[in-house]
């Protein structure tokens, strides 16, 4: 049985789960439209607002299993401007890199404020720079319906059919590989050395800030 979390740990880890899974989203609706594609800003999408993206499945398992999911923003590739595959990688990425920047900034964040905020506060930060890690690495998977996928689909040559075909067993796929703890086992190999590479760039920033 997952281990639920204490109050404490809620107040600590709700604010940085909405935020990265917000503005992941979020990036891949503001791409796909800077790319042609306003599907997702005409459905209410291309906005900051936690309401339109956070599914709230996806938010409990975040909490229970670590990994987590927002409802997808939807893209219609054929408005996309350009090759469709370089610009469904392009959104795809988005998402990811988002992730990945916040984490830089909440590491950056977390050593020019070190001794400035509150427990509370600092733990949050924490929180952001551990919790969008692992959104960005965990929806690089190549494995259907995440980014990784369609990512996996813009570089390889030819329309890989087969990606879209595994597409109606993804979700049961990485269900299996949650509950068996392989993802975890796998992802934690790359997840913990990013962490505390960022970790430490926090701690050398606040021994340098002014």
């Amino acid at each position: 049985m997952p281990e639920l979390p204490g109050l404490y740990q809620i107040a600590v880890l709700l604010p940085a789960i909405i935020v990265g899974l917000t503005f992941h989203e979020f990036a891949h609706g503001w791409v796909a439209n800077y790319l042609g594609d306003s599907t997702a800003r005409h459905q209410g999408r291309l906005t900051l607002n936690p309401l339109a993206h956070v599914d709230i499945i996806g938010l409990v398992m975040l909490f229970l299993a670590g990994f987590g999911w927002a409802k997808p923003v939807p893209v219609n590739p054929y408005n996309l401007r350009g090759e469709v595959k370089r610009s469904l990688l392009l959104v795809s990425l988005a998402g990811p890199a988002t992730n990945m920047a916040l984490a830089v900034l909440g590491a950056v964040a977390l050593g020019f404020l070190a001794g400035q905020l509150p427990y509370y506060g600092m733990d949050m930060l924490n929180q952001i720079v551990r919790i969008n890690v692992i959104l960005a690495i965990f929806n690089l998977l190549p494995i259907p319906p995440l980014d990784g996928s369609k990512i996996l689909a813009g570089l390889l040559p030819g329309q890989q059919n087969w990606l879209v075909s595994l597409e109606m067993y993804g979700t049961i796929i990485l269900l299996v590989l949650l509950f068996t703890g392989i993802i975890g086992g796998i992802l934690g190999l790359i997840i913990s050395p990013i962490y505390h590479v960022l970790i430490n760039l926090a701690s050398a920033l606040s021994y340098i800030k002014i």
